[in-house]
């Protein structure tokens, strides 16, 4: 047996993530470019000060405090009447989709979702012991509802992971889709991923509103993106109590630590300011799609904070030229297109001239 003793599935496997490179412009893993004011960043560390003081003990295992925090937050944004039974918390939306497929995937049974989408699904898939099967999306990244329900009656999954908007391309789900999704499924569990939900155009609706007509449904959320809180992971979930009751099965005790708990709780009471920033990003997104639109290039339309654009003969080529001018995208999706998080007016104004200046060279 070779050493060290891996399981066959993840032989010649490499870690997950994208290239962390110092250079001025860092527009690659989606990040929000504001970062949280002076009086949010107080409310954290004394909140974080006082959590300190109890370390020796261990934290709430249920989160309930933080829970109820973010169900208010929810019933705001589309949800009704949620309480903290129907929320669940965990170490990033990562750890979120990870004990979802603990609970409902594994051995015999599979997890199903639409490419491109994004690139961790069939990893949580792979470390949860569950089959990954993956259908099409269309030419402009929408779905087909006639396909996409033949595909879920055909594989007949355990679990099905959607986000919307849809990461790599921006692509938001219509309210209909994710109905027709639940209907075929049956006994399935389908997860809307909503990791940039709070970036979706005007008119957009969350899946959070089906929630009362869909007992399969579950919406995960992240405090990553427009909270700005990427640095301190907190994933969420809302869905069914029996949904909640399910993953508290497979949770690992007291996962989730009481300094997180309360940075979390603190940044949740700053939400109007952090939130104020999502609004700028949006126009700036906008207007880089008009713009990038105006060069010639092909733009998939996005309801979050990064937009995919294309289509290049060697994309690689482009992001190292873009590179040497200092500024760092993402080299993903569809072979030919490239992914830019939306920054601050002044980082979009050097990704653009970048870019100008690497198209020209390539001429």
């Amino acid at each position: 047996m070779p050493w060290p003793p891996l399981r066959d599935a993840l032989i010649g496997d490499e870690p997950y993530g994208a290239p962390q490179i110092d250079v001025p412009v860092q527009l690659n893993t989606n990040e929000n470019p504001y970062g949280p004011s002076q009086a949010c960043a107080d409310d954290i560390a004394e909140s974080v000060r006082a959590a300190a003081l109890t370390l020796n003990r261990y934290p709430d295992r249920e989160a309930t405090a933080l829970r109820e925090g973010l169900a208010e937050y929810l019933n705001a944004d589309g949800g009704q009447g949620l309480t903290s039974a129907n929320v669940w918390a965990a170490n990033g939306s990562n750890e979120i989709m990870l004990q979802l497929l603990q609970a409902f995937g594994g051995p015999g049974r599979t997890a199903l979702s639409f490419a491109p989408t994004y690139s961790m699904y069939p990893e949580y898939a792979r470390d949860s012991l569950t089959e990954w099967v993956s259908g099409k999306r269309e030419t402009d990244f929408s779905l087909d509802l006639d396909a996409a329900r033949a595909k879920v009656l055909e594989v007949q999954p355990a679990v099905v992971l959607l986000p919307s908007p849809n990461n790599p391309t921006g692509t938001a789900l219509p309210p209909e889709a994710i109905s027709m999704l639940c209907e075929a499924a049956g006994n399935g569990v389908v997860v809307i991923d909503e990791a940039y939900g709070e970036f979706r155009r005007e008119g957009v609706p969350s899946a959070l509103e089906q929630l009362p007509q869909h007992r399969n449904l579950v919406v995960s959320r992240t405090m990553s993106k427009a909270f700005a809180l990427a640095g301190a992971r907190l994933g969420y979930l809302a869905a069914a109590p029996e949904i909640v009751d399910a993953v508290r099965v497979v949770r690992l005790p007291y996962h989730l630590s009481a300094v997180t708990q309360a940075a979390a709780s603190a940044a949740l009471r700053h939400a109007p300011e952090l939130l104020g920033k999502v609004a700028d990003l949006r126009v700036e997104r906008d207007e880089c799609v008009t713009w990038l639109r105006e060069q010639g290039l092909q733009v998939a339309e996005s309801d979050a904070n990064f937009v995919l654009f294309g289509t290049f003969t060697d994309r690689h080529a482009v992001w190292e030229g873009l590179l040497k001018h200092g500024v760092l995208i993402r080299e993903t999706g569809p072979d030919g297109w490239l992914r830019v998080s939306i920054g601050t007016p002044d980082e979009m104004k050097q990704f653009k001239n970048a870019l100008v200046a690497v198209m020209e060279e390539a001429r």
